[in-house]
């Protein structure tokens, strides 16, 4: 019989994750797949409802699920809820928004709720969740990890799209910034970027034939990305696999910025 590998783990046991935006969509499977993967999660979100329902899902895989329900934008809020908590090894900021506009059109409305939530509500949490981590004194043979759910556009331009890919690209300089600050207390902060993924906000965005047909001709494996693949990536980040990952982006988008 060959000698085994010492291959590292995917595995999340006894590890506590906190993902935000996690009611719907990429939030809701990122936290399923943590489940799956042996970790009990926090749930974070506006609404009660939708988060009473990936907790269920959570909590078939056996695992323990919390729900919190506030407005990430309310910073005192949300340091406080975070600091409330028993202990936490993970964050995943998945929570954001878009809302295409032509530059010449974008509104001041639009604009702040773009920024508060895409990069000042992700660094508040990340901030919070570190101070968290460091509660542990053991945590720096733990080790932490963080993971942005980002975006392809963290990396290029679009049109219509000025204010979200400001605040991807901010996103992907916090990353950076943040695993050079907490690599000694064995924290890794890493990004994930998703071309467009099948939802429903994306096809609320994507609304026309003739808007998806461009969004495909652009991807060269041409396809939308499933939020699986999304699930898949913030895994591999979050666990032991990738103990010797940080300030890196993982995109996941088809193509589309090979071009």
């Amino acid at each position: 019989m060959p000698e085994a590998t010492n291959l590292p783990s995917f595995r999340l046991n006894g590890l506590v994750a906190m993902v935000t935006g996690s009611g719907t969509g990429i939030g809701a499977g990122i936290a399923s797949g943590f489940a799956e993967a042996g970790a009990d999660l926090v749930l974070v979100g506006r609404t009660v409802g939708p988060l009473e329902v990936t907790a269920r899902r959570v909590e078939s895989f056996g695992r323990k699920a919390a729900i919190i329900v506030c407005d990430l934008t309310d910073r005192a809020e949300l340091r406080r809820r975070v600091a409330s908590l028993p202990s936490l090894d993970i964050l995943v900021n998945n929570a954001g928004t878009s809302i295409p506009e032509a530059i010449l059109e974008v509104t001041d409305t639009n604009l702040d709720a773009m920024v508060n939530l895409n990069v000042t509500a992700l660094f508040v949490a990340s901030q919070a969740a570190a101070r968290k981590m460091l509660d542990a004194p053991d945590r720096t043979q733990r080790g932490g990890a963080i993971v942005n759910i980002s975006s392809q556009m963290g990396h290029v331009g679009a049109v219509n799209r000025t204010v979200y890919c400001m605040t991807k690209h901010a996103v992907e300089g916090l990353t950076k910034a943040m695993a050079i600050e907490l690599a000694p207390h064995r924290i890794r902060v890493n990004s994930v970027g998703p071309t467009l993924v099948d939802t429903p906000l994306a096809r609320r965005v994507v609304d026309t034939p003739e808007k998806r047909a461009y969004f495909e001709s652009r991807i060269p494996l041409g396809s939308w990305a499933k939020v699986e693949d999304i699930v898949a990536a913030a895994l591999y980040l979050a666990s032991p696999a990738a103990a010797m990952v940080t300030g890196a982006h993982l995109l996941v988008d088809g193509g589309w910025t090979a071009q």
